[in-house]
């Protein structure tokens, strides 16, 4: 398996950015709470102590000033770190969906590989077993079909001639199939 790394990290952008945004909206609303929690403290701080109070209003204030930013921040930082998570996964489908593609439109079945560090690799072996057993059972059923051709040719010998446009037609079919999935091995 080649090393390669991918410079794009939106592989998928509906469904990374979707995910990340409400991945980080989540982390967002919940990670409110503690400074709620602390600016109920200083205000229960300032009714329990009036001494306190200017000092606790001044607090919840510089608190508030402090802790926005960097809730903001946290919040942008979570939604990076998901891109970089989601990346991991969508590259992997993105891979195997054109793995697959290209199979579909006539390339050699090979074996699929993701990158170090990518998720889903049971997949992926998974998707190389399955193909190898489609092209062993494809091999097998091109050996049948050669035979069953080569009997149909030998049956146009000892058949009556006006049965012999069935056969010519089955052989046609049979050749047809056999070469449209036929490789070079």
């Amino acid at each position: 398996m080649a090393f390669y790394k991918r410079s794009v990290f939106l592989i998928n952008p509906r469904f990374q950015l979707r995910f990340s945004l409400i991945f980080a909206g989540i982390v967002f609303i919940s990670s409110l709470v503690y400074p709620l929690i602390f600016m109920d403290f200083l205000s229960e701080l300032a009714t329990q102590s009036p001494a306190l109070g200017d000092v606790a209003g001044k607090s919840k204030e510089d608190l508030l000033l402090l802790l926005v930013p960097i809730q903001v921040l946290f919040a942008i930082l979570v939604f990076i770190v998901s891109i970089f998570m989601t990346h991991k996964i969508a590259g992997p489908m993105y891979k195997l969906k054109n793995h697959l593609a290209d199979i579909r439109s006539g390339d050699a079945i090979t074996p699929l590989s993701f990158r170090r560090g990518d998720h889903f690799h049971d997949v992926a072996d998974e998707v190389t077993l399955f193909l190898e057993a489609v092209s062993l059972n494809q091999e097998a059923d091109f050996e049948y079909l050669d035979e069953v051709s080569s009997y149909v040719s030998n049956l146009t010998h000892v058949i009556p001639e006006d049965k012999r446009p069935v056969l010519n037609e089955i052989s046609r079919r049979l050749n047809e199939v056999s070469n449209r999935y036929k490789k070079d091995y």
